[in-house]
């Protein structure tokens, strides 16, 4: 069944457009409460759910109108303030909640805002879950009675128990002294908390995209502007640089010269440092995810699966297989034996400590990962386009596909968002990657 108001991670659009509304979010807040909830108590006797936020100023009023829904499902909230999105899922697991919210659109711009769940393990919820709450959704708000009425309480020192947890992540034999590491937190949830966890490591830390003004998150700094970061570590001739997005999921790094590494890149270094210690079975990728990898992992003797595009969906592969690593390109990586969910914070450490292992950088990790150029064309087409059922496209997939063998890929998909047809082409030179992506477009008609 289509969901009608779950994305691939959660609830997102523009704020003051449905369904980005205070009268919908406090619906929203209900159907939750009723959901997640059935027959949950805590120590207290009543179900509790931890609220968290990134920096935008519509926060505050998402934060008021889910706290009322679910206080009208008789459900108590705990509020954490700006957090990042997985320090709520690690919080929610340890505490022993019943579910954990973030209120954040991630690497998005501050117009928009979202609204994603995490369940009592700290993992995003499953399909069906979201189903059972679109539909409750749409039935009449009810509420409890004024003596069921939930309660909302601050979480203290939220921030101070997250940063205990990513250093617990990093080995206890290694720290990060003599290090300058210039740490970009977007202007977003992890402003107050990144810098610090690094810092607290050992590192000399040079801290950038740090002062959130409610308007200014992932505005030119952060995982998805990772310039700046490049710019910072050069500047400030530091050893390395860390880029986080909004909700601090993300990961980027730079090296010393300003070289940006992609997810890809670091998946790979953290694949690499686990195999010094004992085998890898396998990682997980998305569709995207560079072939190069896919073939870098091939010789390494470690398997390879492509999920859908989603850190969710790389999610549900990886516990499919028994996999522990995975991640996509844009800097989402998981290490489930650290984490239950992406984390951009624990992911660096990870990281950090394979350099530190091998007391080398990260160009030296990656010399012998060389991603294959990739060529991303979108056609506009009539809404409701099959591609499948273009003869002529299909065909010249096909026909590009044998030129290019085992030395390349292509990647057709429809856009989820707008009626565009994404054609990508991977080869092992970037001009028959342009070239070979060109052919399969222009049988799309314009």
């Amino acid at each position: 069944m289509a969901r009608k108001y779950f994305g691939t991670d959660g609830v997102r659009g523009l704020v003051g457009v449905a369904p980005i509304t205070p009268d919908f979010v406090m619906r929203l807040g209900y159907a939750a409460g009723t959901v997640l909830v059935k027959g949950a108590k805590s120590s207290s006797g009543r179900p509790v759910v931890l609220i968290g936020k990134d920096t935008r100023i519509s926060g505050y009023m998402l934060e008021a109108a889910l706290e009322a829904g679910f206080s009208a499902a008789g459900v108590d909230v705990m509020l954490a303030g700006p957090m990042p999105t997985p320090a709520i899922a690690y919080l929610t697991r340890a505490l022993r909640l019943q579910a954990g919210v973030v209120i954040s659109a991630s690497h998005n711009p501050f117009q928009d805002n979202g609204i994603k769940f995490f369940s009592e393990h700290g993992t995003k919820l499953p399909d069906a879950v979201e189903l059972e709450i679109e539909a409750a959704i749409d039935q009449p708000m009810g509420c409890v009675p004024s003596d069921k009425l939930g309660r909302a309480t601050r979480l203290r020192d939220a921030q101070g128990r997250y940063i205990e947890f990513c250093k617990s992540t990093f080995p206890n034999e290694l720290d990060l002294r003599g290090l300058k590491i210039v740490v970009d937190s977007a202007n977003g949830a992890a402003y107050n908390i990144a810098p610090h966890v690094f810092h607290e490591l050992g590192a000399e830390v040079i801290s950038i995209g740090a002062q959130p003004d409610g308007f200014n998150i992932n505005d030119g700094v952060g995982a998805t502007a990772p310039k700046a970061l490049s710019e910072a570590v050069v500047s400030n001739k530091a050893d390395l640089g860390i880029a986080l997005d909004g909700d601090a999921d993300r990961l980027i790094m730079v090296d010393a010269n300003g070289r940006i590494y992609n997810g890809d890149e670091l998946l790979y270094v953290m694949v690499r440092d686990r195999m010094a210690t004992g085998p890898v079975a396998g990682a997980v990728g998305t569709l995207m995810t560079n072939m190069a990898l896919e073939v870098a992992f091939k010789q390494m003797g470690v398997g390879f699966a492509r999920a859908k595009v989603g850190d969710r969906y790389v999610l549900e592969v990886m516990k499919e297989r028994g996999w522990l690593l995975g991640g996509e390109g844009s800097g989402h990586l998981l290490a489930l034996d650290k984490h239950t969910t992406g984390d951009g914070i624990v992911s660096a450490l990870q990281v950090l400590s394979a350099l530190k292992r091998d007391n080398k950088g990260l160009a030296e990790c990656c010399a012998e990962l060389k991603l294959y150029p990739q060529t991303l064309i979108n056609k506009k087409v009539p809404a409701g386009f099959d591609w499948t059922k273009d003869a002529a496209l299909v065909a010249e997939k096909e026909a590009v596909e044998r030129e290019l063998g085992d030395g390349g890929r292509v990647l057709i998909r429809a856009s989820g968002t707008e009626p565009l047809i994404r054609v990508m082409v991977e080869a092992k030179e970037a001009d028959v990657a342009e070239s070979m992506a060109r052919r399969i477009a222009d049988k799309l008609a314009a």
